[in-house]
């Protein structure tokens, strides 16, 4: 299902970059790995290790990235020749990998390295960009390209731009802007295109003006059970939230189960499930406590919160089922 919705995310916590102007002194030689640490470069990556558990091929292609632009900001430094790397990209992968934060990351580290002028991502789908009438495409894409300049523009569910099968698609008219801006301006935008793996190769096949123009194509895997129920933790714990003892097995067992049937979404689904249980356990204490409420009560998702899921019951339903 398509999702919508203009969202615009700006890092707080980015500082503004050392911008490399010609003329001026050259250094003798420039200590890259003192670059590293000064730039804040090594916290963006810090933290991308620390939110996100898993994804190392992804954590590795980003490291490889930065390591290429810290090298070329320190050849441009140098007097050295140098050209500003075409820094376009395609994240492909199921929903619940971790694409939209792993663009902010990204926007932060560009921004930090100085290649481009804000720390900002602008998130958005094809009913951002495409309208519904003549006439009506070009100033939506232009105004959402405007807010982006300088940052990162995120295209989730990239391949819904344009519709093959609808002749009377606008979808061709923002994807004609998008090449141009993105062939023309690579120095103030980098734009970052996401969707099913599946589903983003048709749609470089089908335009290959996009593939031409992107230089990184990052497949985000699945997470496996252990890394969700890790991610389950980490998300109850920012809440103050915890499992009891025996919850733990029971959300280990929920995992197995959902993975398997459809409409998966990785940390997605698990965020919702979790969402769930606090109803549950909400609803448990009012139901079941008289008195007092202490904070670990307050804080503890029981095994009663998650067995009673209906991903339980349709698991044992088509255990039933099955013939012997």
């Amino acid at each position: 299902m398509q999702r919508t919705g203009l969202r615009v995310n700006v890092m707080a916590d980015a500082i503004a970059p050392e911008r490399v102007e010609d003329g001026g002194d050259i250094p003798a030689a420039i200590d890259l790995r003192a670059e590293y640490v000064e730039s804040g470069v090594k916290d963006v990556l810090d933290e991308l290790d620390r939110e996100l558990i898993g994804l190392k091929p992804v954590k590795q292609r980003i490291r490889e990235t930065a390591a290429l632009l810290l090298v070329e900001r320190a050849r441009r430094r140098l007097g050295l020749a140098h050209e500003t790397p075409t820094l376009h990209m395609s994240f492909s992968g199921n929903p619940g990998t971790g694409k939209t934060t792993v663009a902010l990351r990204m926007a932060n580290l560009l921004h930090r390295l100085g290649y481009i002028r804000k720390g900002h991502l602008v998130s958005v789908t094809r009913d951002d960009l495409v309208g519904q009438y003549i006439g009506h495409t070009a100033p939506k894409t232009k105004e959402i390209l405007k807010k982006a300049m300088g940052g990162v523009l995120f295209i989730d569910e990239a391949y819904y731009l344009h519709r093959q099968e609808n002749e009377r698609d606008y979808g061709q008219e923002a994807i004609e802007i998008l090449l141009q801006v993105m062939e023309n301006q690579r120095d103030d935008l980098v734009v970052i295109l996401a969707g099913y793996a599946d589903r983003m190769d048709r749609f470089f096949e089908s335009n290959p003006g996009f593939r031409s123009r992107i230089a990184h194509h990052i497949d985000f895997p699945d997470y496996s059970d252990d890394e969700l129920l890790q991610i389950a933790e980490t998300m109850l714990s920012k809440q103050n939230y915890h499992f009891d003892g025996k919850a733990r097995a029971v959300m280990a067992d929920y995992i197995a189960l959902r993975r398997k049937q459809p409409h998966f979404a990785n940390a997605r689904s698990i965020r919702n499930a979790l969402d769930r249980a606090r109803l549950r356990q909400a609803n448990r204490l009012f139901e079941t406590v008289s008195g007092p409420v202490d904070a670990e009560a307050l804080s503890t998702i029981g095994v009663e919160d998650l067995s009673v899921s209906r991903v339980f019951a349709i698991a044992d339903k088509a255990r039933e089922e099955k013939p012997s």
